[in-house]
């Protein structure tokens, strides 16, 4: 049976050492190249395709976000592996969208490296439980956004866009082309369905809940 062909990226040469060393000895698998840039990968990847991608993300020149957008476009047989630091909801988010198989922290064992490895191999994915649990404090952060977005009509939400700027009453009206009385029906009935008291707290509501656009 072949052995999985790996290659290794990260800039941290000592760290890429020690995992080429880590893998050496690991049965079924082989490390057949390394890089310290996204460029550097790619020439590799020209030279000798591999099955499995091992990349950091925080790296010079092509960082890894762009590497494995470029890889999974131009190479969609490549399985990718992110190893990093790094695990605030934005790089997730990135790296989600690019598609990437897998996604583990550097201070992982080498138990779980192997598995998640095998896991691609397989044709499956592997999030550890830290990604996890920022993929899902994002999606349910998202999901109280729709539906506080659903809890406004789009005349509401562009209301509340305009009391925002600080704008009056009457000038919302005058903007809107509606009368004053029914931009304060709509006012009291915003503040009653976002369960705030104050236009201050009406304000903060739509920031937190990403209803202010400000377009």
């Amino acid at each position: 049976m072949e052995k999985l062909k790996l290659l290794l990226v990260d800039d941290h040469e000592i760290f890429l050492d020690g995992l080429v060393s880590l893998l050496s000895d690991q049965p079924g698998v082989e490390v057949t190249g390394k890089a310290i840039n996204g460029e550097e990968a790619l020439s590799r990847i020209k030279e000798n395709t591999p099955d499995i991608l091992l990349t950091d993300l925080s790296m010079p020149g092509m960082d890894g976000i762009a590497l494995v957008r470029k890889v999974k476009r131009d190479y969609p047989d490549i399985k990718v592996l992110v190893l990093s630091m790094h695990k605030d909801r934005e790089m997730v988010n990135e790296i989600v969208m690019a598609e990437a198989e897998g996604y583990i922290l550097k201070n992982t064992d080498k138990k779980e490296l192997m598995k998640a490895i095998n896991r691609l191999a397989d044709g499956d994915t592997y999030y550890s439980n830290d990604i996890m649990s920022v993929m899902l404090e994002r999606y349910q952060k998202q999901e109280k956004i729709e539906k506080s977005k659903a809890v406004l009509t789009e005349r509401e939400q562009e209301i509340l866009n305009h009391i925002a700027l600080e704008m009056t009453s009457e000038e919302i009206a005058d903007r809107l082309f509606i009368s004053r009385r029914t931009v304060e029906t709509h006012r009291k009935n915003i503040l009653r369905k976002t369960n705030v008291k104050t236009i201050v707290g009406l304000i903060k509501f739509g920031f937190q809940h990403e209803l202010i656009t400000f377009n």
